[in-house]
């Protein structure tokens, strides 16, 4: 049986992460508080968040930037997380 974590993003128990999906002590954060289902609705966020606002994942001040996002998206801390601004989701008008 999978381990179950409180997920933050999803408020709800779920299935957690196998590993930790990124390095240090926020990686082991993620993995105590962010659900599998959670990581995947952030991986969506993010694929959003770099194409919107034209980030480089080699480019330190884009990871920095990335970072911000995670924690707001994941944690619901600072600023940051939410759609970038002028965000409309395909299919929908401007």
């Amino acid at each position: 049986m999978a381990r179950m974590v409180f997920c933050q993003v999803l408020k709800r128990e779920a299935p957690a992460l196998e590993e930790a999906p990124y390095p240090g002590e926020l990686g082991q954060r993620i993995i105590d508080n962010v659900s599998a289902e959670g990581w995947k609705q952030w991986l969506e966020r993010l694929t959003t968040i770099i194409n919107e606002n034209r980030l480089s994942t080699a480019d330190p001040g884009s990871l920095e930037l990335i970072e911000k996002h995670m924690i707001g998206f994941l944690f619901d801390e600072g600023d940051y997380g939410g759609l970038p601004s002028g965000f409309v989701p395909q299919g929908q008008k401007k």
